[in-house]
C-alpha cells in the first residue's frame, strides 16, 4: 500500500451527499471518482456507469435514492455500499471501486493504482476553450 492521501471527511460527504475528485491511474490517465455515504460509512467508486461511459456525478452531485446511486442517463440503480446493480440496463454489474480507509472521521485514498490529483472533476478549474472561429 502506498502512502494514504487525505481526501475529505465523512461528515462532509454526508452533508453534501457525495464528493467528486480526480485521480490518475497507473497508465497516467485521469479518472473521476466519487465518494458516497452508505450504511457502513463512506464508499468510493469510479465516476462511471457500467452500462455506458456515463458520469454518475455530472458536476451537480450524485443522485442517491434509498441508499442507491442512480445513473442519470438510463436510471440503473447501484447499491451505494456494494456497487452492485440489480435493475436497469446495467443489471448484474458492479461499479469499479476505489480503495479507501476511514480514520477518526477522515477519508483517505489508499488505492495503489490511483494517485489523487484534485477535488472536483477532471475539467474543474480549467478555462473553457472557445469553439468560435470569429476573430476581431
Amino acid at each position: 500500500m502506498g502512502r494514504p492521501t487525505l481526501l475529505t471527511s465523512v461528515d462532509r460527504v454526508r452533508e453534501e451527499g457525495s464528493w467528486l475528485f480526480t485521480v490518475r491511474d497507473r497508465h497516467d490517465a485521469t479518472e473521476e471518482a466519487i465518494l458516497v455515504p452508505c450504511a457502513e460509512g463512506v464508499e468510493g467508486w469510479i465516476n462511471r456507469c457500467t452500462h455506458e461511459p456515463q458520469r454518475l456525478d455530472t458536476g451537480r452531485g450524485v443522485t442517491i435514492r434509498d441508499g442507491e446511486v442512480v445513473c442519470p442517463r438510463h436510471g440503473s440503480h447501484f447499491d451505494a455500499c456494494s456497487g452492485a446493480c440489480a435493475d436497469g440496463p446495467a443489471r448484474d454489474t458492479e461499479l469499479v471501486g476505489v480503495e479507501l480507509a476511514v480514520r477518526h472521521g477522515d477519508v483517505f485514498l489508499i488505492d495503489d493504482g490511483l494517485t489523487f490529483e484534485h477535488e472536483g472533476g477532471i475539467d474543474d478549474g480549467e478555462s473553457p476553450s472557445s469553439s468560435s472561429h470569429i476573430s476581431f
